[in-house]
């Protein structure tokens, strides 16, 4: 029997990679490690670190208002999003805008109105990208190529499961971040399912795979003070 990889093993992979020095130059021109290909059961909210819940919170309330520019994150505008969006401040990643507006298709009502339709589907899929993202991750400046792909949900043996699918993820902040996107996003879908289909469905897995999952050099550190912790 097949037995999908976790956290815990992805952290391993992680360590072997610094700890064999087989780094990839970012383009920015710094060191990473990375695995390519990444599949796991994403089983813990964080790969490395700690999550920042209240910014994790801040960041869920600028998703739900729909609003692409970074200025209208509450609390303050956190650096990396100022460095990626344009002169406007506008960005293409709010996530809750690829999911729940008119413009990027509804993508959350759809996959909802799929699965209590069709229980077993396999259409249930949120699309985040779009083709025009080959040119539109930097117009005006911007430098924003969206990292979630597709998400797809699916309902087996009684539980709402869902899997991710991203092009690029960083296994510091970016998992940590995505990491409670998604599930928050999983339960979201469950109550609207169940709320609509008169059947009681739980919570299940939720499904991490990623062309690059990487480290930036900065935080090598964390990968060797867990190695430490862990006598890996």
């Amino acid at each position: 029997m097949y037995i999908m990889p976790d956290v815990y093993d992805i952290r391993q992979m992680l360590v072997d990679e610094l700890h064999d020095e087989n780094f990839v130059t970012d383009k920015s021109g710094v060191k990473t490690i990375e695995i390519v290909n990444a599949a796991f059961l994403a089983n813990e909210n964080a790969i490395f670190g700690t999550p920042n819940e209240d910014y994790i919170e801040r960041e869920l309330k600028w998703y739900r208002s729909l609003s692409r520019n970074v200025n209208d994150i509450p609390g303050g505008t956190p650096e990396i999003w100022k460095m990626v969006a344009d002169k406007d401040g506008m960005i293409n990643s709010n996530y809750g805008w690829c999911i729940y507006s008119e413009e990027n298709g509804y993508q959350f009502s759809k996959v909802v109105d799929e699965l209590v339709k069709s229980p077993l589907s396999r259409r249930a899929t949120m699309i985040y990208t779009r083709p025009s993202m080959h040119v539109d991750y930097n117009k005006n400046g911007m430098s924003d190529f969206m990292c979630t792909n597709v998400v797809q949900y699916f309902i087996r043996k009684g539980k709402l499961h869902a899997s991710v699918y991203m092009r690029s993820n960083d296994a510091i902040f970016g998992y940590k971040n995505d990491y409670a996107w998604q599930r928050y996003v999983q339960k979201e879908v469950l109550q609207s399912v169940n709320g609509k289909c008169g059947t009681v469905y739980d919570l299940g897995d939720l499904y991490w795979n990623v062309s690059s999952l990487h480290v930036y050099e900065r935080h090598f550190k964390l990968v060797e003070e867990w190695a430490e912790e862990n006598d890996y």
